[in-house]
């Protein structure tokens, strides 16, 4: 069975979690009235992102489940889909605050995603690396997996969520100017290598000297675009996605001289040297 999934190329305003929670809740229902099962926004789409200190972002951020959370789960119910939302999450009793993404559906909260690899960028510079492995979430035949933003740009991300069965791997994001050959070349390569689906939503707009330049993308199994912006303009992007394709790795170009398989012909004894920390 396909799946119609849809990305969400906004604006966001720092600091105003009202505003852009009634804007992700629009642009929720717009994809929705199109046919979308899962629908993803940007990287700190409820907070905003160029915050200059922990105390400056904290108030911005929630528990999950939380208030937002609490609200888009109502509207999931009603529209029978399912969202990923990016956030600012607080463990109010340990004073963590963590860069996440929300994972919504009919059903309420189905799982959190915090933030692994961290740059030295906007908020991310006050925030907590994420405390847990990567997790692939089944939404009822489409088998999810969450990343954010500075994951993308590290293969292992994207290759233990496929081992653990991941059809597609989404990325919320928030390139600025700069980051044009992370859109480019980053996203393509990641669905390829991996034999799996991949969706990165940038957002668009300025925050305290830092433009962002949209370029979301949604890509399939093969590197080829299904749905592509090149632009810093708002928009939602569509595409139609098959599971069962990401689940076949083989991949036959001339039967019985010319065949691939990225689980197969994985040497992980190979390896040792990515996981040992110096």
């Amino acid at each position: 069975m396909t799946w119609r999934i849809a990305g969400v190329q906004m604006d966001i305003r720092l600091g105003d979690k009202e505003h852009n929670l009634e804007h992700i809740r629009v642009k929720l229902r717009e994809a929705a009235a199109q046919g979308a099962r899962l629908v993803i926004f940007p990287e700190c789409a409820l907070p905003g992102y160029c915050f200059e200190s922990k105390e400056e972002a904290w108030p911005h951020a929630e528990p999950l489940p939380g208030p937002a959370s609490e609200v888009l789960a109502g509207d999931c119910r009603e529209l029978n889909v399912f969202a990923i939302i990016g956030m600012l999450e607080a463990v109010p009793a340990t004073g963590q605050m963590f860069n996440a993404a929300a994972l919504i559906g009919p059903a309420g909260l189905l799982a959190g995603y915090r933030k692994i690899h961290l740059p030295f960028l906007g908020v991310d510079r006050f925030t907590t690396p994420g405390d847990r492995p990567f997790a692939v979430h089944d939404l009822g035949g489409l088998r999810v997996g969450m990343t954010i933003c500075y994951d993308g740009s590290f293969p292992e991300s994207a290759r233990v969520l496929m081992l653990r069965g991941a059809d597609l791997v989404v990325l919320p994001t928030n390139w600025p100017t700069g980051a044009t050959t992370t859109a480019k070349y980053i996203i393509q390569a990641r669905a390829l290598e991996n034999t799996i689906y991949f969706a990165a939503v940038n957002r668009i707009g300025r925050e305290r000297g830092f433009d962002f330049i949209g370029h979301s993308r949604i890509v399939d199994c093969s590197g080829e675009f299904l749905a592509v912006n090149s632009s810093a303009d708002a928009e939602i992007l569509f595409a139609d996605i098959d599971p069962e394709r990401a689940r076949n790795k083989e991949i036959v170009k001339i039967p019985g001289k010319y065949v691939l398989h990225r689980i197969d012909d994985r040497r992980p004894e190979m390896y040792g040297p990515l996981t040992q920390v110096e």
